[in-house]
């Protein structure tokens, strides 16, 4: 029989080789300098107990001051606000991306007015331009201007009627919708202004008053604030569906253009 197979065995007689492949061979174990098992911590290498410090205090309070310790009391107003504040203070709201269903029916209401502006706009256009659907054309328009006390009455007719025609096409299809609705505006107060000059008083219902020219006023004044929405070809601009300064500059502007063409061409107080 082979060494192997007697096995190993220990001082006491047993035989441990054949236990389990997991046990360590006494041989590898350390020793001490007498060649035993080590049996205290100055074999093992080991802290003598003496010196882990201990700590003889029975709570935490005794064993750290109170001044390095110290645990939040939830009475405390500091402490109370930050255990009671509503969870929308608690955390930022997050704020859902814009989304087209978002908008509900905002942008079809837009594309109504809008259209509807710009088809009245561009029939007017039309009618003074090329006479159709019984217009007056470019020689019966500058008559009107000229007869209603406008100065450069030609220029202002041609000016007028394509000015109309232009920014009419530019609203029915939702491009530069700020500068269209503010052209438009410009033609509206001077329309507005001849109407009242031709009855005097003031005078409102139709048809000698300015009901009409004052809701198309409205209309224009509408557009160019709340900007043409995601059925146009702007729709995809953030001014198109978010105006913001923009939208007060070109109101600004159409109020001033039409104001001072009355004042510098016509001068005629329309209150009177």
């Amino acid at each position: 029989m082979t060494a192997k197979q007697q096995g190993n065995p220990d001082r006491d007689g047993t035989d441990r080789t054949a236990s389990s492949p997991f046990d360590l061979p006494t041989e590898h174990l350390p020793t001490s300098s007498s060649g035993a098992l080590p049996v205290s911590d100055d074999d093992l290498g080991l802290m003598p107990t003496e010196q882990i410090p201990t700590y003889r205090g029975s709570s935490v309070a005794e064993v750290y001051p109170t001044e390095e310790l110290r645990f939040a009391d939830p009475s405390e107003p500091a402490v109370a606000s930050a255990f009671t504040a509503p969870v929308s203070q608690a955390m930022p709201e997050t704020i859902a991306p814009e989304t087209p269903s978002g908008r509900g029916t905002l942008d079809l209401g837009l594309l109504v007015l809008r259209l509807g502006l710009g088809t009245v706009a561009l029939f007017h256009g039309l009618q003074k331009l090329f006479g159709w659907w019984n217009g007056p054309g470019l020689a019966g328009f500058e008559t009107t201007l000229f007869d209603a006390g406008f100065e450069q009455a030609r220029l202002l007719s041609i000016l007028g009627a394509v000015g109309e025609v232009a920014a009419g096409t530019l609203l029915i299809f939702g491009l530069a919708t700020p500068l269209a609705g503010a052209a438009v505006l410009a033609v509206l107060i001077n329309a507005w202004c001849v109407r009242q000059v031709a009855e005097p008083g003031l005078q409102f219902f139709a048809p000698s008053g300015v009901e009409h020219e004052t809701m198309l006023v409205a209309a224009a004044v509408a557009v160019i604030l709340t900007g043409p929405g995601r059925f146009s070809v702007d729709g995809g601009r953030k001014w198109a569906t978010r105006p913001h300064v923009g939208s007060f500059v070109a109101l600004i502007l159409g109020v001033a253009a039409g104001v001072c063409l009355w004042i510098f061409l016509n001068g005629a107080n329309p209150l009177i």
